[in-house]
């Protein structure tokens, strides 16, 4: 038994960080699904959401966890706030 636990980690730990570093920079919208414009964007958590319109940003404001689950699922990432 402790065999199998000893090699279930690592192979646990494998797979985390590789679906992390499949994970593309966002591209859509988490509320409507539009195309990103970069200029509209909020910061949750240290990391930039960007929106296709200010509608979304309000929405997003709602209930952040719920996009940024919606991102992850899609295979996005959203970007980390650049540091000023």
């Amino acid at each position: 038994m402790k065999i199998r636990k000893f090699l279930f980690l690592p192979l646990a730990l494998i797979l985390a960080f590789a679906t992390t570093a499949l994970a593309e920079p966002q591209i859509t919208c988490p509320v409507m699904g539009g195309t990103v414009n970069k200029q509209l964007y909020a910061d949750y958590e240290g990391k930039r959401v960007y929106f296709c319109c200010g509608y979304c940003d309000g929405e997003f404001k709602k209930n952040p966890q719920k996009y940024l689950d919606k991102l992850k699922e899609q295979g996005q990432e959203p970007a980390d706030i650049p540091k000023e």
